[in-house]
């Protein structure tokens, strides 16, 4: 799963509509296509918009949270959230939920173990942009329906701490077990260590078996994506679109436009060098590619006529794009 971009489960359209919301209503309130729906990766900032949505078609966000937390059923689980509920014990669960969270971003969460207290504190992967308060309430909310349904038992939280105002909190009170505190300065949930030791009746070896190296290789895969390399994978979704600017890319990347210049600065490059090189490698895949005729590789490396597409082409190869492939088809024949 490519960083900018966030898998969306199904399950949470399936569970809107359990609420009796349709979630046609959710992607109308969000301003997004109504095809949203159907997706099945979104970016950050979509995936911000969506939540706010339900929020507001929800009513009080406290109950919005509880409800869809409670209705969201196991079998429509992401892979992700199955290797978690088929874990050997909470605390194994809680573990892989922290380690495959990399691979959901923008939200990722931080585990400490100390005394007899466990805290669980959500971060966002860039600190200019957070979630809407129905995100954070239902992340700690559903860690807690893990263990409780993992379990098979009524678990309860030792405290929940919460940085914003997230409605009737005594429903949320309720359904925590516990005070909740708001205003706080994190997003923290705190359990009884003495929890994490009970094993998971839903234990699945055998599909823990399969899951895991594949999780993990993705895990692996996504870690070592430099920023410059995720920059260009957007760029090139992107070329034939007109959304080149640098804070299109930063905002689907969950950063503001002045950190990713930053951090594309310290990696030694810049947001103009990465679109040069993205459309460079982009008109070279297209121009492989017999079907499309060389006025169509300008459109869709993002050129609106080929005479620049050519002064660029020839900047770049030293040659004609028409020279260039012929010798490209002279040594790969097209099929």
């Amino acid at each position: 799963m490519k960083p900018d971009h966030i898998k969306f489960p199904p399950g949470f359209w399936a569970g809107v509509q359990q609420l009796g919301i349709v979630p046609h209503e959710v992607a109308r309130k969000a301003e997004l296509p109504l095809t949203i729906t159907e997706s099945e990766a979104v970016t950050a900032a979509q995936y911000f918009r969506i939540w706010q949505a339900y929020s507001e078609l929800g009513g009080d966000i406290a109950t919005a949270i509880v409800r869809l937390v409670t209705v969201f059923e196991a079998t429509q689980y992401p892979p992700t959230v199955l290797a978690t509920y088929h874990a050997r014990d909470y605390r194994d669960a809680l573990n892989r939920m922290v380690r495959y969270k990399q691979l959901c971003p923008p939200e990722r969460l931080r585990i400490k173990e100390e005394g007899e207290r466990c805290t669980i504190e959500l971060e966002w992967m860039h600190n200019e942009q957070s979630g809407p308060p129905v995100l954070v309430g239902a992340t700690l909310a559903f860690l807690l329906e893990l263990g409780r349904r993992g379990t098979g038992r009524p678990l309860v939280a030792r405290s929940v701490e919460l940085s914003l105002s997230i409605g009737d909190v005594s429903v949320l009170e309720a359904y925590f077990g516990c005070p909740i505190r708001l205003g706080a300065t994190v997003n923290r949930l705190t359990l009884h260590r003495r929890d994490l030791d009970r094993p998971f009746i839903s234990y699945n070896k055998e599909l823990l078996e399969i899951l895991t190296p594949a999780l993990d290789r993705s895990l692996d895969e996504q870690c070592s994506r430099s920023l410059p390399e995720m920059v260009k994978w957007i760029l090139k979704r992107s070329l034939s679109g007109g959304r080149l600017d640098i804070r299109t890319v930063a905002s689907e990347l969950g950063m503001s436009d002045r950190t990713l210049q930053r951090r594309l600065t310290d990696e030694g490059t810049t947001f103009k060098q990465l679109l040069t090189q993205a459309r460079h490698e982009q008109a070279r895949e297209c121009l492989a590619d017999p079907k499309l005729e060389i006025k169509e590789v300008a459109f869709l490396i993002g050129y609106e006529d080929q005479n620049s597409f050519y002064r660029a082409f020839r900047l770049w190869e030293g040659d004609t794009p028409s020279n260039w492939r012929s010798e490209y088809f002279a040594v790969n024949p097209p099929s």
